[in-house]
């Protein structure tokens, strides 16, 4: 059963950041996740505020630059299908179409879907973990088949998102408006790590609204894909997955990311492999070492080793069909 709060529809995006500047205020979009949560006493609300109308927040469209904003509120599903999208960021409408189900993508947004909170049973659960203010992370010596094997420190989740990591992958940024202004930052500066702050996933303060993604003209030579293993062929988050969008001249890769999905609280940057693509053609020796690469820092928990197997051969799979 839900728990009690006050609802409200404010008129315009100021109103919607003065609201959600008070005490216990919870932004209210989508909801997909947000009311689960509440449902299942996750955390608690004291009020929602509903910016689900404002139209200012919805859109595809194309920048003077050459490059696409969209808007909070636009849909995965409208992602998927958007044919600039599709054209010129592959990864991204991959990214978008294979998340959850059909009924989901439909509702969800993609400022949700980049917000959403972990996916960990304990977290989830009836257990006080450390990112609910407890004292312990219970996957450590629990169940963590599904937990992260890069990033891990002191909780070990990882990012349920199959956007995040696409959007990192082509550099894309946020714009943030909030009750101190507005300001843009890259997609890679937006997660928090749990190093650095255990009781948070990205750098948003009380009242602060993702309002758009802004994604850069998209380079010529520039191609991307998205692969995702999952437990099942829908409605599943990621067992491992990878976002690639590599520049590629004369045969040889000049530029681009690869990251990584469901083994990180963050979308993870494959830093080494990218060196080692790097001026290389995407040839089977290349695309082995890259994927070797990926998983050299991996550090497995109890029953998550066959993770490192997945990233290997997903990875593989991966830069094999940008060849």
């Amino acid at each position: 059963m839900l728990p009690q709060f006050d609802y409200v529809r404010p008129g315009s995006l100021s109103e919607a950041i003065e609201h959600g500047a008070t005490d216990g205020a919870i932004l209210h979009a989508g909801g997909i996740d947000l009311l689960g949560c509440l449902r299942d006493g996750v955390f608690t609300a004291d009020k929602l505020v509903a910016i689900a109308h404002l139209a200012e927040l919805r859109g595809i469209d194309e920048t003077r630059d050459g490059g696409l904003r969209i808007g909070a509120l636009t849909t995965l599903s409208e992602i998927a299908a958007h044919p600039l999208i599709g054209e010129r960021y592959t990864v991204l409408s991959q990214g978008a179409g294979s998340a959850a189900s059909p009924q989901l993508r439909n509702q969800g947004t993609i400022a949700g879907n980049l917000c959403q909170r972990p996916r960990c049973w304990y977290f989830r659960g009836d257990f006080h973990c450390l990112r609910k203010g407890g004292s312990m992370c219970y996957a450590v010596a629990g169940a963590n088949q599904y937990h992260c094997i890069f990033g891990g420190d002191r909780c070990y989740i990882v990012h349920p998102s199959d956007t995040a990591p696409a959007l990192v992958a082509l550099d894309a940024r946020v714009r943030i408006v909030g009750p101190s202004g507005q300001r843009v930052v890259p997609l890679d500066s937006f997660f928090v790590p749990p190093g650095q702050d255990i009781r948070r996933e990205t750098i948003l303060e009380p009242g602060d609204l993702v309002v758009e993604v802004l994604l850069p003209p998209p380079g010529m030579g520039l191609r991307s894909v998205y692969r995702k293993v999952r437990a099942r062929g829908v409605w599943d988050f990621a067992l491992a997955g990878a976002a690639a969008a590599l520049t590629i001249s004369d045969g040889r890769v000049t530029g681009g990311r690869l990251v990584l999905s469901g083994v990180a609280p963050i979308p993870w940057r494959a830093a080494e492999a990218e060196r080692a693509l790097a001026g290389s053609r995407l040839d089977a020796e290349t695309i082995r070492r890259a994927a070797q690469a990926c998983v050299a820092d991996a550090r497995p928990m109890t029953h998550n080793g066959y993770k490192v197997d997945l990233v290997r051969g997903v990875v593989e799979e991966t830069l094999r069909s940008l060849a």
